[in-house]
């Protein structure tokens, strides 16, 4: 009957489903007291640290507020690059530099 109902009045699941889901990350933020310039300082930092050690997709880093249960989470999804790019991009440095020699 409630589907009917929510069809009728023109509501989707997918559009409550979203709506549940920025609540709910409104609230971690306003919980954790992490603003979204702090959000994206965090994020510059951790891209910058990471980056020293592994080669990573600098454009493509996600960092994000979860909750699980009653514990919230920082998640940083942070995909690799594969080693031959970083080889590439190594011996295409030294070659600049060599030049000049």
């Amino acid at each position: 009957m409630s589907n009917w109902i929510d069809r009728l009045l023109g509501r989707s699941p997918a559009s409550a489903q979203t709506a549940k889901e920025r609540l709910q990350f409104v609230l971690i933020h306003d919980r954790t007291d992490i603003s979204p310039a702090v959000m994206e300082a965090m994020k510059d930092e951790i891209i910058t640290v990471i980056s020293k050690h592994v080669n990573i997709d600098r454009n493509a880093v996600e960092i994000n507020l979860t909750q699980e249960d009653r514990e919230n989470r920082l998640v940083a999804n942070i995909p690799l690059l594969p080693a031959s790019a970083a080889r590439k991009r190594r011996g295409a440095a030294r070659a600049g530099t060599a030049g000049g020699d």
